[in-house]
């Protein structure tokens, strides 16, 4: 089964930077479109950055400049480097993939999530 997983999560201090890891799994034969978006408690989950295949890159206003986001060279992983973090980057963040994979015995496209990994900014 096809699957995503993130990493490098944790706690850092307002000002400071993390780099948090996705990589996708299984049985993969093509994957286009990945992004982050985070969910902060009480609030909508919300798009942070996306990438294509080719490498083209999008931002919100709110990360632009301080969020970078890039592929792997096997296109399979996704990362997203974040800089000058404030504690509005507290939240849940969530890899996010477009995926040609196997389903069955099927070749579908799918939309898939990753379990999500906490980011924790304090001040």
């Amino acid at each position: 089964q096809v699957q995503l997983v993130e990493s490098g999560g944790g706690l850092v201090q307002a000002g400071g930077s993390l780099r948090l890891s996705c990589a996708a799994s299984g049985s993969i034969f093509s994957i286009n479109f990945m992004g982050w978006y985070r969910q902060a408690p009480g609030k909508q989950r919300e798009v942070v950055a996306t990438i294509t295949r080719g490498g083209s890159t999008n931002y919100p206003d709110s990360v632009k400049g301080r969020f970078t986001i890039s592929r792997g060279n096997a296109k399979n992983t996704v990362y997203l480097q974040m800089n000058s973090l404030n504690t509005e980057a507290t939240a849940v963040y969530y890899c996010n993939a477009d995926i040609e994979g196997l389903v069955g015995v099927t070749k579908k496209w799918l939309t898939y999530w990753g379990q999500g990994t906490q980011v924790t900014v304090s001040s």
